[in-house]
């Protein structure tokens, strides 16, 4: 199976792919898309679009895991990044690929095993869990390869999307044998 994982934003897009397999996953590509400022957000926008399907056709996923929004003290940046949040979900439903959306907190859980352990946590471990030998640079790429790592650890899992209908709706149910 190959994920591939996103960290969206408008200014920068992260993103990892991972091949795996039952107890393995393995790095295959990440980086990210990158808008210049003073574009317009439409402008970014497209470009965002453009490169999602070129990742899109570039790897053939056979799933997207992007992060949740989550907004902080900036409404102005949250409305850009929830507008390229849904470009982004937009190219992948184009592309048929099926998406799994997951917050902060879960991403930490998968990973760590705890809902708030700190971001250096979340890449020492993401590091080790892959055999990397270095993290994964810039650090929305770093994000969006931790969340392509919390898809794959929770799709080995017994725990699965409970709305087998609309994968990625957050809530999980346990899988009957």
């Amino acid at each position: 199976m190959i994920i591939l994982g996103i960290d969206p934003g408008f200014a920068i897009v992260g993103f990892g792919v991972l091949r795996t397999a039952p107890g393995r996953q393995s790095l295959v590509s990440c980086g990210a898309i990158t808008t210049k400022a003073g574009l317009s957000l439409p402008t970014r926008l497209v470009q965002i679009e453009d490169d999602m399907k070129e990742l899109l056709d570039t790897f053939r996923p056979d799933a997207m895991a992007v992060e949740e929004l989550f907004f902080n003290n900036n409404i102005t940046t949250g409305i850009g990044v929830a507008q390229a949040r849904g470009v982004i979900l937009a190219a992948a439903e184009r592309a048929g690929v099926p998406i799994y959306e997951y917050s902060p907190s879960e991403v930490k859980m998968a990973v760590v095993g705890y809902g708030k352990a700190e971001k250096r946590q979340v890449m020492e471990m993401t590091k080790c869990l892959l055999g990397l030998k270095s993290m994964p640079k810039p650090d929305d790429a770093a994000d969006a390869v931790a969340i392509a790592l919390c898809h794959a650890r929770s799709n080995t899992s017994l725990l699965q999307p409970g709305d087998a209908a609309r994968p990625g709706s957050g809530r999980y149910a346990v899988r009957e044998k």
